[in-house]
């Protein structure tokens, strides 16, 4: 599988250095363009939009408002999968016409497999190393999709977390939504 983070801010340069700490590469994109990204660890390479388009795993994190745009640069999004990492901070809720964000975010990316993960925490947290008080930090999974959520809880705990599944996207979604029980949580899960 071949990874791509759109997005090289706060929350896409943590999960950058995550990949990096793990030995996996990753590809970082932005609007900007691959030369506005500083170098930042070996495993990351700075991308063009239309190159970490073509990866296998393709990780939004970028402002919710961003994502139309970005789904409209590719001509379809049949294989692969597209993980959510943003969060609806700011975005009024009659802007989600009554679904979850995700399922919003679904309905841009016809075709691919999305999947709502690495968005719980504050980018903070996020950077830090997952291995916490004897046990690893915890993260969320999310799809409508079996094996998309298969695929990425097994990225997630490559990545030195510990991978919770919460079902589909509207049962995820409710409890990891803004004002949900389990949004900046961080938990730690003891093995």
């Amino acid at each position: 599988m071949t990874y791509s983070i759109i997005g090289s801010g706060n929350v896409g340069t943590a999960l950058a250095r995550q990949f990096a700490r793990s030995g996996i590469a990753v590809g970082l994109a932005n609007t900007r363009g691959a030369a506005s990204i500083a170098a930042l660890c070996d495993h990351v390479s700075a991308l063009s939009l239309h190159d970490a388009l073509q990866a296998d795993v393709i990780i939004l994190a970028i402002p919710f408002r961003a994502h139309p745009a970005v789904a409209a640069m590719a001509n379809g999004w049949q294989g692969k999968i597209v993980i959510d990492a943003m969060n609806t901070y700011g975005v009024p809720i009659e802007d989600l016409r009554g679904q979850a964000s995700s399922d919003v975010v679904a309905g841009a990316f016809a075709g691919a497999a999305l999947v709502k993960t690495f968005n719980q925490l504050p980018a903070r947290l996020l950077a830090q190393a997952p291995a916490e008080h004897g046990g690893r930090r915890v993260m969320f999974v999310s799809s409508n999709d079996d094996a998309a959520a298969a695929e990425v809880a097994s990225l997630v705990e490559r990545l030195g977390f510990a991978a919770i599944g919460l079902g589909t996207i509207r049962e995820g979604g409710a409890l990891l939504g803004m004002g949900g029980a389990l949004i900046l949580q961080n938990l730690v899960k003891h093995v």
